[in-house]
């Protein structure tokens, strides 16, 4: 049995095959969580520490974290941008902030053959979500 995501696809290709249009979704990034750390210091707030691994061609949605967000690319390079900012391109070693009130305008992979990997540490409201897609 497929997982539900992967039921969605199928039936997206299937419908399109039938009207003779080739559908073809980006590749997902994958996000896998490190820890989470209250931080006692300051009431309602935690840290949350995850790697993102973007395959080749990988697109995020635009979105927001509500958090003060802090990148450090690990392998391959990322292509970032926040609303109002200049699109940067990023290589092992070099870093990124979005801030609680920006608006992730640009994440992706910058290649289209190889993977880019990065480290994220969040921090944010206690329990709230790491993404917002904006509307």
């Amino acid at each position: 049995m497929f997982p539900l995501k992967n039921t969605a696809i199928a039936m997206l290709v299937v419908a399109g095959a039938h009207i003779g249009v080739a559908c073809a979704a980006a590749p997902e990034a994958v996000v896998t969580p490190l820890m989470t750390k209250p931080l006692d210091d300051y009431p309602g707030k935690e840290a949350l520490m995850i790697t993102v691994t973007y395959p080749p061609g990988s697109v995020d949605p635009v979105h927001r974290h509500y958090a003060d967000a802090f990148v450090y690319v690990l392998e391959g390079s990322i292509v970032m941008q926040v609303k109002g900012g200049k699109e940067v391109t990023l290589t092992p070693g070099q870093t990124f902030y979005e801030g609680p009130n920006d608006v992730h305008t640009v994440g992706r992979n910058a290649s289209q053959t190889q993977p880019a990997k990065f480290l994220v540490l969040l921090l944010k409201d206690k329990g709230a979500p790491v993404l917002v897609p904006e509307k």
